[in-house]
């Protein structure tokens, strides 16, 4: 079987390298992740990825800098990511070398679409996924796939749409926390204008359901800064 392709991201935000991370490795691919550009090139000099994801606004070496010395050793693909759309940017980072440019905040689903593109055009492709045992709910949980429909301490819940969609995802992969971004572009990825503060109220709705059913339960659990998961 061929090997997975080796994508390295370097980012210094670690909630948004954990969504990259998060969305790559799903697509069959090895991620690997450094937070400064000197310990990014330390590493390329060494070990070269198929693909670099590469930030501009690194904390001590400009993302354009990393990119201009990488290419005096390696002609790995490059794919910058920014928070800066202005046209002179993205210019320079395609004359310096890069391959492709996206602008935060991004969808990861499009992001690693732009990956699978530069894979295929370097005559690299994702592993085929295999298939993976989920793991079972949660005690107390009951989660009907097919029928889109989750029952708790025996009885079916009434949830909305997304409601589902939301407790789903949490009961799929307990312990797992997932920041709001994850939880946006995963649970609400066909919804129009939906802001961050929308995942806090469906939180705090389904948190009602489940109380509703048993007042002492504390499934899904804040952590401040970071996201939600639910606990068994």
């Amino acid at each position: 079987m061929t090997n997975p392709p080796s994508i390295l991201v370097i980012e210094d935000e670690s909630a948004i390298a954990d969504t990259i991370l998060y969305a790559l490795s799903t697509e069959g691919m090895t991620v690997e992740h450094c937070a400064l550009g000197s310990v990014a090139l330390a590493r390329l000099r060494t070990q070269a990825p198929d693909l670099v994801i590469l930030d501009v606004g690194l904390p001590d070496i400009n993302g354009f800098e990393v990119c201009r010395t990488l290419r005096t050793f390696s002609d790995v693909p490059v794919i910058f990511l920014t928070a800066r759309n202005e046209e002179i940017d993205r210019i320079v980072g395609l004359e310096i070398g890069a391959d492709d440019y996206v602008v935060k905040p991004f969808s990861p689903r499009e992001l690693a679409a732009r990956v699978r593109v530069i894979l295929r055009r370097a005559g690299k492709r994702a592993a085929p996924r295999e298939p993976v045992q989920a793991p079972a709910p949660p005690e107390g949980f009951t989660l009907d796939a097919d029928g889109a429909r989750l029952a708790y301490r025996g009885q079916w819940l009434d949830l909305t749409r997304y409601e589902y969609r939301l407790l789903a995802l949490l009961l799929q992969h307990p312990g797992r926390i997932y920041s709001r971004a994850q939880l946006m572009d995963l649970v609400w990825h066909d919804a129009l204008d939906t802001i961050d503060r929308t995942v806090d109220t469906h939180i705090k709705t389904v948190r009602a359901k489940l109380r509703a059913l048993d007042p002492e339960c504390d499934s899904i659990r804040t952590h401040r800064g970071m996201g939600y998961s639910l606990e068994g």
